[in-house]
Protein backbone atom coordinates (compact mmCIF):
# COMPACT_ATOMS: atom_id res chain seq x y z
CA UNK A 1 0.00 0.00 0.00
CA UNK A 2 2.80 2.14 0.68
CA UNK A 3 4.36 1.72 -2.25
CA UNK A 4 1.57 2.18 -4.19
CA UNK A 5 0.59 5.02 -2.73
CA UNK A 6 4.79 6.74 -3.24
CA UNK A 7 4.30 5.68 -6.78
CA UNK A 8 0.95 7.68 -7.07
CA UNK A 9 2.49 10.67 -5.37
CA UNK A 10 5.72 10.01 -7.86
CA UNK A 11 3.42 10.23 -10.75
CA UNK A 12 0.76 13.47 -9.89
CA UNK A 13 4.30 15.21 -9.15
CA UNK A 14 5.54 14.40 -12.64
CA UNK A 15 1.99 15.23 -13.75
CA UNK A 16 2.06 18.74 -12.10
CA UNK A 17 6.08 19.89 -13.62
CA UNK A 18 4.99 18.82 -17.01
CA UNK A 19 1.85 21.52 -16.97
CA UNK A 20 4.14 24.08 -15.42
CA UNK A 21 6.30 22.87 -18.04
CA UNK A 22 3.62 23.38 -20.44
CA UNK A 23 2.17 26.81 -19.02
CA UNK A 24 5.85 27.80 -19.23
CA UNK A 25 6.07 26.99 -23.22
CA UNK A 26 2.99 28.55 -23.72
CA UNK A 27 3.44 31.69 -21.59
CA UNK A 28 7.05 32.19 -23.72
CA UNK A 29 5.32 31.71 -27.12
CA UNK A 30 2.68 34.36 -26.20
CA UNK A 31 4.97 36.55 -24.92
CA UNK A 32 7.60 36.80 -27.40
CA UNK A 33 5.56 38.66 -30.12
CA UNK A 34 5.15 41.02 -27.46
CA UNK A 35 8.58 41.55 -26.51
CA UNK A 36 9.79 41.94 -30.12
CA UNK A 37 6.85 44.20 -30.68
CA UNK A 38 8.59 46.65 -27.77
CA UNK A 39 12.28 46.19 -29.21
CA UNK A 40 10.88 47.37 -32.88
CA UNK A 41 9.61 50.31 -31.01
CA UNK A 42 13.24 50.99 -29.15
CA UNK A 43 14.90 51.06 -32.48
CA UNK A 44 15.34 53.97 -35.56
CA UNK A 45 13.04 53.32 -38.48
CA UNK A 46 15.82 53.53 -40.67
CA UNK A 47 17.70 50.90 -39.23
CA UNK A 48 14.37 48.61 -39.75
CA UNK A 49 14.30 49.73 -43.49
CA UNK A 50 17.46 47.85 -43.75
CA UNK A 51 17.14 44.82 -41.33
CA UNK A 52 14.50 43.93 -38.99
CA UNK A 53 16.68 41.50 -37.26
CA UNK A 54 18.68 44.86 -35.92
CA UNK A 55 16.43 45.00 -32.87
CA UNK A 56 18.44 42.38 -31.49
CA UNK A 57 21.89 44.41 -31.30
CA UNK A 58 22.22 47.65 -29.22
CA UNK A 59 21.86 50.75 -29.70
CA UNK A 60 18.40 51.06 -28.72
CA UNK A 61 16.63 54.67 -28.55
CA UNK A 62 13.24 56.73 -27.40
CA UNK A 63 13.23 58.25 -30.32
CA UNK A 64 10.19 56.85 -31.32
CA UNK A 65 8.12 57.66 -28.00
CA UNK A 66 9.81 61.37 -28.38
CA UNK A 67 8.16 61.81 -31.57
CA UNK A 68 4.76 60.67 -30.29
CA UNK A 69 5.12 62.67 -27.63
CA UNK A 70 5.37 65.84 -29.36
CA UNK A 71 4.04 65.48 -32.76
CA UNK A 72 1.45 62.43 -32.45
CA UNK A 73 -2.32 62.76 -32.60
CA UNK A 74 -1.95 59.14 -30.74
CA UNK A 75 -2.86 61.39 -27.34
CA UNK A 76 -6.50 62.24 -29.30
CA UNK A 77 -6.89 59.06 -30.27
CA UNK A 78 -6.15 57.91 -26.31
CA UNK A 79 -8.82 59.88 -25.23
CA UNK A 80 -11.34 58.70 -27.31
CA UNK A 81 -11.00 55.39 -26.64
CA UNK A 82 -10.75 55.90 -22.79
CA UNK A 83 -13.91 57.86 -22.73
CA UNK A 84 -15.56 55.17 -25.52
CA UNK A 85 -14.40 52.48 -23.58
CA UNK A 86 -15.18 53.89 -20.23
CA UNK A 87 -18.58 55.24 -20.59
CA UNK A 88 -19.59 51.64 -22.96
CA UNK A 89 -18.34 49.74 -19.45
CA UNK A 90 -20.38 51.95 -17.11
CA UNK A 91 -23.64 51.34 -19.61
CA UNK A 92 -23.01 48.06 -20.03
CA UNK A 93 -22.87 47.67 -16.01
CA UNK A 94 -25.96 49.49 -15.20
CA UNK A 95 -28.63 48.34 -18.09
CA UNK A 96 -26.99 44.51 -17.86
CA UNK A 97 -27.40 44.71 -13.63
CA UNK A 98 -31.12 46.15 -13.75
CA UNK A 99 -31.95 43.80 -16.59
CA UNK A 100 -30.15 40.93 -14.50
CA UNK A 101 -32.18 41.69 -11.29
CA UNK A 102 -35.50 41.95 -13.52
CA UNK A 103 -35.26 38.67 -14.83
CA UNK A 104 -33.93 37.09 -11.72
CA UNK A 105 -35.99 38.48 -9.10
CA UNK A 106 -39.33 40.21 -10.85
CA UNK A 107 -42.26 38.24 -12.12
CA UNK A 108 -44.20 40.17 -15.60
CA UNK A 109 -46.08 38.67 -18.80
CA UNK A 110 -43.21 37.47 -20.90
CA UNK A 111 -40.54 37.58 -18.64
CA UNK A 112 -38.96 33.80 -19.82
CA UNK A 113 -39.83 34.67 -23.99
CA UNK A 114 -38.08 38.57 -23.12
CA UNK A 115 -35.07 36.50 -21.86
CA UNK A 116 -34.74 34.01 -25.05
CA UNK A 117 -35.05 36.98 -26.78
CA UNK A 118 -32.19 38.65 -25.49
CA UNK A 119 -29.60 35.70 -25.98
CA UNK A 120 -30.60 35.75 -29.50
CA UNK A 121 -28.52 38.68 -29.10
CA UNK A 122 -25.52 36.55 -29.48
CA UNK A 123 -26.22 34.46 -31.95
CA UNK A 124 -26.73 37.61 -34.45
CA UNK A 125 -23.22 38.68 -35.61
CA UNK A 126 -22.77 42.47 -35.97
CA UNK A 127 -21.92 42.23 -39.53
CA UNK A 128 -25.66 41.48 -40.19
CA UNK A 129 -26.91 44.66 -38.63
CA UNK A 130 -24.04 47.09 -39.60
CA UNK A 131 -25.81 48.42 -42.81
CA UNK A 132 -29.24 49.62 -40.34
CA UNK A 133 -27.26 50.60 -37.73
CA UNK A 134 -25.15 52.92 -39.65
CA UNK A 135 -28.81 54.34 -41.48
CA UNK A 136 -30.37 54.64 -37.76
CA UNK A 137 -27.29 56.78 -36.50
CA UNK A 138 -27.23 58.43 -39.57
CA UNK A 139 -30.79 59.11 -39.69
CA UNK A 140 -30.03 60.64 -35.68
CA UNK A 141 -27.07 62.43 -36.61
CA UNK A 142 -24.62 60.60 -34.11
CA UNK A 143 -21.98 59.76 -36.16
CA UNK A 144 -18.27 61.23 -35.25
CA UNK A 145 -19.93 61.30 -32.04
CA UNK A 146 -19.31 59.62 -28.58
CA UNK A 147 -22.64 58.95 -27.95
CA UNK A 148 -22.62 57.13 -31.77
CA UNK A 149 -19.44 55.31 -30.45
CA UNK A 150 -20.91 53.60 -27.21
CA UNK A 151 -24.64 52.80 -27.59
CA UNK A 152 -24.22 50.06 -29.70
CA UNK A 153 -21.75 48.07 -27.71
CA UNK A 154 -24.14 48.75 -24.74
CA UNK A 155 -26.23 46.01 -25.84
CA UNK A 156 -24.94 43.48 -24.14
CA UNK A 157 -26.81 40.34 -24.52
CA UNK A 158 -23.97 38.36 -22.44
CA UNK A 159 -24.02 40.94 -19.88
CA UNK A 160 -27.78 40.47 -19.04
CA UNK A 161 -27.52 36.80 -19.48
CA UNK A 162 -24.19 36.71 -16.96
CA UNK A 163 -25.93 39.30 -14.05
CA UNK A 164 -29.34 37.14 -14.57
CA UNK A 165 -27.38 34.21 -13.28
CA UNK A 166 -25.36 35.72 -10.74
CA UNK A 167 -28.63 37.18 -9.10
CA UNK A 168 -30.40 34.01 -9.27
CA UNK A 169 -27.47 32.35 -7.43
CA UNK A 170 -28.40 34.61 -4.02
CA UNK A 171 -30.71 33.23 -1.83
CA UNK A 172 -34.09 34.23 -2.18
CA UNK A 173 -34.50 34.56 1.60
CA UNK A 174 -32.20 38.07 1.79
CA UNK A 175 -34.89 39.35 -0.31
CA UNK A 176 -37.82 37.98 1.76
CA UNK A 177 -35.25 39.55 5.24
CA UNK A 178 -34.90 42.54 3.34
CA UNK A 179 -38.87 42.91 2.70
CA UNK A 180 -39.74 42.58 6.23
CA UNK A 181 -37.93 45.41 7.43
CA UNK A 182 -39.94 47.22 4.82
CA UNK A 183 -36.92 47.96 2.45
CA UNK A 184 -38.45 48.82 -1.38
CA UNK A 185 -37.53 46.89 -4.40
CA UNK A 186 -35.21 49.60 -5.33
CA UNK A 187 -33.57 49.62 -2.13
CA UNK A 188 -32.88 45.71 -1.80
CA UNK A 189 -31.32 45.82 -5.59
CA UNK A 190 -28.99 48.88 -4.69
CA UNK A 191 -28.14 48.33 -1.34
CA UNK A 192 -28.20 44.19 -0.48
CA UNK A 193 -27.92 42.58 -3.65
CA UNK A 194 -26.24 44.46 -5.95
CA UNK A 195 -23.30 44.65 -3.94
CA UNK A 196 -23.13 40.65 -3.56
CA UNK A 197 -22.34 41.15 -7.20
CA UNK A 198 -19.48 42.93 -7.29
CA UNK A 199 -17.10 40.13 -8.96
CA UNK A 200 -19.34 39.72 -11.56
CA UNK A 201 -19.58 43.16 -12.16
CA UNK A 202 -16.01 43.66 -11.99
CA UNK A 203 -15.60 40.73 -14.64
CA UNK A 204 -18.09 41.77 -16.85
CA UNK A 205 -16.64 45.42 -16.69
CA UNK A 206 -13.22 44.49 -17.51
CA UNK A 207 -13.76 42.00 -20.58
CA UNK A 208 -16.64 45.43 -21.98
CA UNK A 209 -13.57 47.88 -21.96
CA UNK A 210 -11.08 45.20 -23.63
CA UNK A 211 -14.01 44.58 -26.01
CA UNK A 212 -14.73 48.54 -26.44
CA UNK A 213 -10.77 49.23 -26.05
CA UNK A 214 -9.95 47.00 -28.78
CA UNK A 215 -13.32 47.13 -31.05
CA UNK A 216 -12.18 48.14 -34.80
CA UNK A 217 -15.37 47.72 -36.96
CA UNK A 218 -17.72 49.92 -35.44
CA UNK A 219 -15.66 52.80 -34.89
CA UNK A 220 -14.04 51.98 -38.19
CA UNK A 221 -17.77 52.66 -39.61
CA UNK A 222 -18.77 55.60 -37.32
CA UNK A 223 -15.70 57.73 -36.74
CA UNK A 224 -15.36 58.66 -39.40
CA UNK A 225 -13.54 62.10 -38.59
CA UNK A 226 -9.78 62.23 -37.20
CA UNK A 227 -10.88 63.57 -34.51
CA UNK A 228 -12.88 60.95 -33.40
CA UNK A 229 -10.39 58.10 -34.26
CA UNK A 230 -10.14 55.64 -31.62
CA UNK A 231 -6.33 53.62 -31.10
CA UNK A 232 -7.37 51.04 -32.93
CA UNK A 233 -8.39 53.00 -36.12
CA UNK A 234 -6.26 55.76 -35.75
CA UNK A 235 -2.82 53.64 -35.93
CA UNK A 236 -4.61 51.33 -38.50
CA UNK A 237 -4.44 54.60 -40.51
CA UNK A 238 -1.28 55.08 -40.15
CA UNK A 239 -0.08 52.05 -41.23
CA UNK A 240 0.84 52.18 -45.33
CA UNK A 241 3.08 49.58 -47.20
CA UNK A 242 4.38 47.84 -44.18
CA UNK A 243 4.27 51.16 -42.18
CA UNK A 244 6.81 52.77 -44.51
CA UNK A 245 5.29 56.22 -44.41
CA UNK A 246 5.48 56.55 -40.83
CA UNK A 247 8.14 53.80 -39.85
CA UNK A 248 7.65 50.68 -38.59
CA UNK A 249 9.46 52.06 -35.33
CA UNK A 250 7.04 54.39 -34.39
CA UNK A 251 3.95 52.43 -35.36
CA UNK A 252 5.48 50.03 -32.91
CA UNK A 253 5.59 52.69 -30.44
CA UNK A 254 1.99 53.57 -30.48
CA UNK A 255 1.11 50.12 -30.34
CA UNK A 256 3.12 49.96 -27.07
CA UNK A 257 1.51 53.24 -25.78
CA UNK A 258 -2.07 52.11 -27.01
CA UNK A 259 -1.78 48.84 -24.57
CA UNK A 260 -0.50 50.58 -21.13
CA UNK A 261 -4.14 51.40 -20.39
CA UNK A 262 -5.12 47.60 -20.68
CA UNK A 263 -2.18 46.30 -18.74
CA UNK A 264 -3.33 49.18 -16.05
CA UNK A 265 -6.85 47.88 -16.08
CA UNK A 266 -5.19 44.11 -15.68
CA UNK A 267 -3.24 44.79 -12.37
CA UNK A 268 -5.22 46.73 -10.83
CA UNK A 269 -8.76 44.24 -11.38
CA UNK A 270 -7.12 40.99 -12.30
CA UNK A 271 -8.14 39.72 -8.89
CA UNK A 272 -12.06 40.08 -9.19
CA UNK A 273 -11.65 37.78 -12.28
CA UNK A 274 -9.84 35.16 -10.58
CA UNK A 275 -12.39 35.36 -7.63
CA UNK A 276 -15.57 35.18 -10.17
CA UNK A 277 -14.22 32.16 -11.82
CA UNK A 278 -13.28 30.23 -8.68
CA UNK A 279 -17.17 31.67 -7.56
CA UNK A 280 -18.43 30.31 -10.61
CA UNK A 281 -16.24 27.06 -10.24
CA UNK A 282 -17.80 26.33 -6.97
Amino acid sequence: MTTQLASGAVGRAFGDRLILAATIALAIVMVIPMLWAVGLSLKTNQELLVDTQSVLKAPWTLINYYDILIGSGVFRWLLNSIIVSTGMSLGVLVLSSLAGYGFARLEFPGRNVIFVLVLFGLAIPEQAVILVRHQLFSDLDLHNTYAGLMLPGMSAPFGVFLMTQYFKAIPTEIDEAAMLDNASRFKIFWRVLLPMTLPAQATLGIFTFLHAWNDYWWPMVSGTNQQMYTLTVGIASTQQNFAESAGLGYLMAQAVFASLPVLIVYMFFQKYIVRAVSGAAT
